[in-house]
């Protein structure tokens, strides 16, 4: 069975180390901020000028003036700290933060991210995931393998405009959790009941598949 984003967002979680500093893009990313491990130490940078970002607020904590980089509200854990967009991304440019987790329209096998633009349609701009896949030390992207009419996402070449080149480092899927090496995609780990046959069907860059690959535990 496929995992769904909140199942992509709670095995992201488990790649958090103790005293990350950690950008969550829009999208899926954001879910991160809720299956952080308990009592680890984790702290969640918004490009907007957010540092100590906790998980989404229930109901009654809504404050419509504490958002994300994707206008989503958002909670404060105690120390948090707000600055301008300029200090954010001095953090960023700084190398500053050791994880980023973003979403993708398009990774190629070499580890080439496309996911701010589709040619002939409005899109938002940039925003800040430019400086984001040139600074981070460790980029690992969520996305869906597959594109809606089943194309798969995971490609020898991205056919979009280019977000960075050679930056991705892990990428899971709905099917599969991946790492990028410098022979393509090296498959680690398949969705609970997902076939490694249906991970190679729906992967068009070079993927690398050794011994028993275990399911995700989630």
């Amino acid at each position: 069975m496929a995992l769904d984003k909140h199942g992509i967002a709670k095995r992201i979680a488990q790649e958090l180390q103790e005293g990350y500093y950690v950008n969550l893009g829009i999208g899926i990313p954001t879910l991160v901020a809720n299956y952080i491990p308990e009592g680890m130490n984790v702290v969640l940078q918004s490009e907007n000028g957010l540092l100590g970002m906790g998980p989404f607020p229930t109901e009654d904590e809504v404050d419509p003036d504490m958002i994300n980089a994707g206008k989503q509200t958002v909670t404060t854990l105690p120390g948090s700290a707000l600055f301008s967009s300029a200090e954010s991304f001095g953090m960023i440019r700084g190398e500053h933060v050791q994880l980023t987790v973003l979403g993708a329209m398009e990774v190629s096998e070499r580890g080439d991210i496309a996911n701010w633009k589709i040619p002939g349609k409005m899109v938002k701009g940039m925003g800040g995931a430019m400086d984001l896949v040139a600074s981070a030390k460790n980029i690992i992207v969520a996305m869906q393998h597959t594109s809606k009419d089943g194309q798969s996402k995971l490609l020898k070449n991205c056919s979009l405009p280019i977000t960075g080149l050679k930056c991705v480092k892990k990428i899971v899927t709905d099917l599969a959790v991946l790492e990028v090496t410098v022979n393509g995609f090296k498959l680690l780990e398949r969705a609970p009941g997902v076939t490694v046959e249906q991970i190679q069907a729906a992967t068009e860059g070079k993927l690398t598949i050794e011994g028993e690959i275990p399911e995700i535990n989630v």
